[in-house]
């Protein structure tokens, strides 16, 4: 029998995304629908949704969700082959950006929107007549993470909750008198729940009581159990530590081939044949009107132009690099902080033909740049996962990373002091450090491999050929699923039923191999019960294999 998954996001590719968030929840939910399980996404009803769905009918109206009421549709997604669920109030949802004005600052009412739509999820996992309920609800980031609490208050117990932490540094903190407006119980706003140094906190309340949390790469598991990168949350995550395991994130392997890739016109390339990868080069230097010289490399920069994403420290860097190395241009598109934006189009003014900026998104030259590029430089102070330099691996484009969350994991380098023959085990760079000095020694260590092609070729192929896809990473998922409900595999589904559940005490209802499994502490991550998940450690943290938003 398969397990019914209800996966609930802010964000969903192609219907919404802003960043690798929603990338990551479609790949999953792809993934698992091909296997032993049916996913339905969870969004909301953002303006210009509806344009990527079919057969849309409305299933219920929601009363008395924090905003009003609310109609859910149901619907189809033609490009993920996927159900969909839209949570339609054009009060909180058309708006022309997901969380952002247009002056960047944040909705004021991102609480209540937010909140809304995992009271949402709750009522379906209650059960609403025509949808099935599911067995599974499958939380992502703050913006869901009021599920479990939800859950809890209208005492649905057989609908387990796995919350997923995509980045803990974005956590929904909101004012505490919020919680009524919000319908969340006095019990659940103490500081053993959501309250957080008196602010209500979305994903505080969520790692509390989920049944199960996930995090998207090993090395990040270990990461937030520290103060440096737990960001005030660590001994919430501490005290969950046996319930909480690393699943690191996949790519789309259909979407993103360089072979195939519908973004990108005429003939694609692989790792035998990396002939054609010159013609994208030209079509990126045209695009960032750089000279199209010969010989040159193409350093691309794509990513939120935020200090978390080091662009201060490449805006430093790029200069630099530009004036030691003749032979190299540099492209960067994102968006982001304003006074990084400004500052990184500064420095294309300064070195015209050599370096272009283009401030904005958009999915075509997102691609554009990965198939055009040599070089990928993705900077960061900390990482979840890294979903970008996996897409340059997979066009031949090598990665410039910092030495933090799944980058460490996924990025193979011997280091700087091997020989550069060493190197030819390698699928790209990392750097330690948050210096401008630390990242343009990265960049002087790829340009000095670039004047040894047959190495050069050899880590092009090393990233072009490794398997980041989604199918490696899904059954590490599915396992957890079963896990947390074993009586779906006996196809025994047992009466949804109540039980008094409270704030303070509460406990986990998991499989005894996860319930009691040990624990190896703050520096190495987690341990679980391998019975229950088999496969999935590596490291002393749990993963399927080693690999954010990204």
């Amino acid at each position: 029998m398969a397990l019914n998954i209800l996966a609930v996001s802010s964000e969903v590719y192609p219907l919404a995304k802003t960043g690798g968030l929603g990338d990551a929840v479609s790949g999953l939910a792809a993934a698992l629908s091909s296997g032993a399980a049916r996913v339905t996404v969870l969004l909301p009803a953002y303006q210009g949704v509806s344009s990527h769905v079919d057969r849309m009918r409305r299933v219920a109206t929601l009363t008395d969700l924090p905003g009003g009421d609310a109609e859910l549709w149901a619907a189809h997604c033609p490009e993920l082959d996927l159900p969909v669920l839209l949570l339609k109030n054009d009060a909180l949802y058309a708006r022309s950006g997901l969380y952002l004005k247009p002056d960047g600052t944040e909705y004021e009412d991102n609480a209540v929107r937010f909140a809304a739509l995992s009271q949402a999820a709750a009522r379906i996992c209650q059960g609403i007549l025509g949808l099935q309920r599911p067995h599974v609800v499958h939380a992502h980031d703050w913006h869901a993470a009021l599920v479990p609490i939800y859950l809890r208050q209208r005492r649905v117990e057989d609908v387990k909750s796995v919350l997923t932490l995509h980045n803990i540094a974005f956590q929904g903190v909101f004012p505490m008198s919020l919680a009524p407006r919000l319908g969340i119980e006095e019990a659940y706003c103490t500081s053993d729940g959501l309250e957080h140094w008196g602010q209500m906190n979305f994903l505080k309340g969520g790692i509390r009581y989920a049944d199960l949390i996930t995090v998207v790469s090993g090395n990040y598991a270990r990461e937030i159990l520290t103060p440096r990168f737990g960001c005030g949350l660590e001994h919430m995550l501490t005290q969950r530590r046996a319930d909480l395991i690393s699943i690191p994130n996949g790519i789309d392997t259909v979407l993103w081939n360089p072979r195939a890739d519908q973004f990108l016109d005429g003939e694609g390339f692989d790792a035998e044949c990396l002939e054609n990868k010159q013609r994208y080069k030209k079509a990126l230097q045209e695009f960032f009107g750089l000279a199209p010289v010969a010989g040159t490399t193409l350093m691309a920069m794509g990513s939120r132009l935020t200090t978390q994403k080091m662009a201060d420290v490449a805006m430093a860097a790029i200069p630099r690099a530009l004036d030691a190395h003749p032979d190299l241009q540099v492209c960067v598109m994102g968006q982001g902080e304003k006074g990084l934006e400004q500052g990184l189009l500064q420095v294309a003014e300064r070195y015209p033909g050599r370096c272009g900026v283009h401030v904005g998104f958009d999915e075509p030259q997102a691609h554009l740049l990965h198939a055009g590029a040599d070089v990928l430089l993705h900077g960061s102070r900390f990482e979840p996962f890294g979903l970008t330099p996996l897409y340059a691996m997979r066009y031949g484009s090598v990665p410039i990373g910092s030495r933090v969350g799944g980058m460490a994991d996924t990025i193979v380098d011997p280091g700087g002091g091997v020989s550069t023959a060493a190197m030819r085990a390698a699928n790209g760079i990392l750097f330690d450090g948050e210096q401008p000095d630390d990242m343009l020694g990265a960049i002087h260590r790829a340009m000095a491999l670039r004047r040894t092609p047959d190495v050069w070729r050899a880590i092009q192929v090393n990233g072009m050929k490794t398997d980041y896809s989604w199918e490696k990473s899904a059954p590490a998922y599915l396992s957890a699923y079963q896990a947390l409900r074993p009586d779906v595999m006996l196809g025994r589904i047992p009466e949804r039923r109540s039980a008094v559940v409270g704030a303070r005490g509460w406990k986990p209802v998991l499989p005894a191999a996860l319930r009691n499994a040990p624990v190896s502490g703050p520096s190495t991550g987690v341990a679980m019960g391998r019975s229950a998940l088999k496969g999935l450690e590596v490291g002393g943290a749990i993963s399927a294999r080693e690999p954010s938003a990204a």
